[in-house]
């Protein structure tokens, strides 16, 4: 399943259906638009070609970031590096905002985000409030669009950054120390995100490991619940459902993309895990009102890394 040509997917997690505008490369809104009403575009493993820092306000779920499964939820930050596989279920009543990031400044400034995935449980209320004082300030410039917003937002976003680090600094006694079997789990995930769209099987990425299919499943089960062959085929489910659902591409070009051997077995593949063909899928898409995006040759080219 194939990596370059599906990583539209990436760009697009929360293009369709977009309340909030971009103001300098950064976007603020809730974490349940990034659903954009379907829960699976939350609850299976994506990952994004940007940061993203997640503010838990209320309500409490599950996550898996980067292949480890925690409890998450009030008062809870969650930073996501571009190319982190994360899956979330905050439940009905939960609610959080999420700030979609630039790894760099609008103005290609380093905003000095770190390069791991960070979970962090704020206990003190003055840095809860400090957080949600910057996010709201970065939500007011965003609908106001006043003059020189993007500078605005441009400095909001480092204050986010060195209160990341601060947090960071705050809790390093509390991070307790990863075992081998996780450090492998999270190699493994960082290798899906990038690599999910090639030909690679699970025991490909076992071998570029250096341990067996069977160690690294019975590793991903115990850190995840999950099944390496899960992971891997969550990641690329969902760059198929969103190619699917959300441009005009034809559905055998998505297959192709994707590495498939056939367009039937696309179909089947896609049938099995949503009880749905693929046109069935575009068909229920479009009825729903999702907007699909045009995508000429040429600008699947640029896209591709």
């Amino acid at each position: 399943m194939q990596a370059s040509a599906a990583r539209m997917d990436q760009n697009a997690t929360f293009s369709a259906g977009r309340s909030a505008p971009v103001t300098g490369g950064v976007r603020i809104g809730s974490i349940a638009q990034m659903a954009r009403g379907a829960s699976w575009r939350l609850e299976h493993l994506h990952s994004l070609d940007y940061p993203i820092l997640l503010w838990i306000t209320r309500g409490q779920g599950r996550m898996i970031l980067q292949g480890l499964r925690s409890g998450i939820g009030t008062h809870n930050a969650v930073f996501v590096p571009a190319g982190t596989l994360l899956a979330l279920d905050l439940g009905k009543q939960g609610f959080g905002l999420a700030a979609h990031l630039s790894a760099r400044g609008p103005d290609g400034r380093d905003l000095s985000l770190p390069e791991e995935p960070q979970h962090l449980r704020i206990r003190d209320v003055q840095a809860q409030a400090e957080i949600s004082g910057i996010l709201d300030v970065m939500q007011r410039e965003q609908t106001a669009q006043r003059p020189y917003a993007d500078e605005a937002m441009r400095a909001h976003s480092m204050l986010l950054s060195v209160w990341l680090r601060r947090q960071m600094m705050e809790h390093a006694d509390e991070s307790p120390r990863i075992p081998a079997a996780h450090r492998l789990v999270q190699a493994y995930c960082a290798m899906v995100a990038r690599d999910y769209a090639t030909p690679k099987l699970m025991g490909d990425y076992a071998t570029e490991l250096g341990v067996t299919p069977t160690h690294l499943t019975r590793s991903c089960r115990e850190a995840s619940g999950l099944t390496a062959a899960d992971i891997l085929t969550q990641r690329s489910l969902y760059a198929a459902r969103d190619m699917i659902e959300t441009t005009n591409r034809p559905l055998q070009d998505i297959g192709q993309s994707l590495n498939f051997s056939s367009p039937a077995y696309f179909s089947r593949f896609v049938q099995h895990h949503t009880g749905q063909s693929p046109s069935m899928l575009r068909r229920s898409a479009q009825r729903e009102g999702t907007p699909a995006r045009t995508v000429q040759p040429a600008a699947l080219r640029s896209q591709e890394s």
